[in-house]
């Protein structure tokens, strides 16, 4: 069966989802929306695209056979376009954060429970060679039992284009870790096999706004035991930084270092060649992986690891630690 998609949104991730749409045999782009038809023009002909586009949400989702959707649109926007689509019976791929407050995010989870549809978030570095041979390497006892697991998300894109990218990471509601800090609440997750995160209690610069923090640092207790620390910045002046590293009971694992009592006689971590989550340049990602799972969920009727409903979790640690930070670490309970 070909699956019709549309892509809601016309910034440069949409980009990723059409690309990946494309390599994908069993579906086509028959639409693309965006604030105007001008925007939605430039992307189908930038892509190579004769289909139709739309300024109207509701027209866009009036389309002929839609089947998915991709909502690429700015957070703020995302919980009102997923449940229209999920009412309408359309199969949802919602990139990250799904939305700024707990409130939307599990309205949304319940829509799409509700109307039985297939859904995805746009947690991409589940499909990055690099968090796969990790999470493998955990299931399969490497690390024994793992204790603590650390993740970090450092992105400072002002020192790319100073001025006109920090005013538009300033405009951005949540804080670093909402914003982009997710994709490491959500990799410690995923690496563990979708443990939920049961407390977290965070700290951040004395100088950082409250509630929009560009810095925060969290510790997190884990529904299989483990704890974490996890931390997200949109301020330090650096490359592009993503950290992952579990230490347990038989093993360690440091980004692709791995050191374990597998191996005999090692005296040293071993390095492994793989693809690293080294890049916030969404060209780096693997949108391709994520795409082909929400089909292949589609077509089998499975439920994906990386559906709405696993993502409500995932915010909420999110959401709490910009609460904690922001009120003298106070600890939130999340269970």
């Amino acid at each position: 069966m070909m699956l019709n998609v549309a892509i809601q949104g016309a910034g440069n991730v949409s980009t990723e989802h059409i690309r990946a749409y494309m390599n994908n045999p069993h579906t086509r782009v028959v639409a693309i929306g965006s604030r105007t038809l001008e925007g939605a023009k430039k992307k189908a002909d930038q892509m190579g695209l004769d289909c139709a586009v739309y300024d109207n949400y509701e027209e866009l989702l009036k389309h002929p056979g839609l089947n998915v959707i991709s909502i690429c649109t700015p957070p703020h926007l995302h919980a009102q376009e997923c449940i229209k689509a999920a009412e309408r019976g359309i199969h949802v791929v919602v990139e990250k954060p799904i939305a700024l407050n707990q409130e939307d995010v599990e309205a949304m989870a319940a829509a799409v429970r509700k109307a039985g549809v297939k859904s995805a978030v746009g947690f991409v570095l589940r499909w990055n060679p690099l968090i796969l041979t990790i999470r493998k390497a955990i299931s399969d006892g490497w690390v024994g039992r793992p204790l603590v697991v650390h993740a970090d998300y450092w992105h400072g894109p002002q020192n790319l284009r100073p001025k006109g990218v920090q005013r538009s990471w300033e405009a951005l509601a949540g804080g670093a870790m909402v914003q982009g800090g997710c994709h490491a609440v959500d990799a410690a997750r995923y690496i563990l096999g979708n443990d939920l995160i049961t407390q977290v209690s965070a700290v951040c610069p004395g100088d950082e706004p409250k509630q929009k923090q560009q810095i925060t640092v969290s510790t997190v207790n884990f529904s299989g035991g483990a704890v974490g620390k996890i931390s997200a910045s949109q301020r330090f002046y650096m490359p592009y930084v993503f950290n992952i590293e579990v230490f347990g009971d038989e093993g360690v694992i440091r980004n692709n270092r791995f050191y374990s009592k597998q191996w005999p006689g090692q005296h040293d971590f071993v390095t492994l060649p793989t693809i690293v989550p080294d890049s916030g340049d969404v060209d780096h990602h693997p949108f391709q992986g994520l795409i082909d799972h929400l089909v292949e969920c589609i077509q089998t009727d499975t439920e994906s690891h990386n559906s709405l409903e696993v993502a409500v979790n995932t915010h909420a640690a999110c959401f709490a630690a910009e609460h904690s930070a922001a009120n003298g670490s106070v600890p939130v309970s999340l269970v």
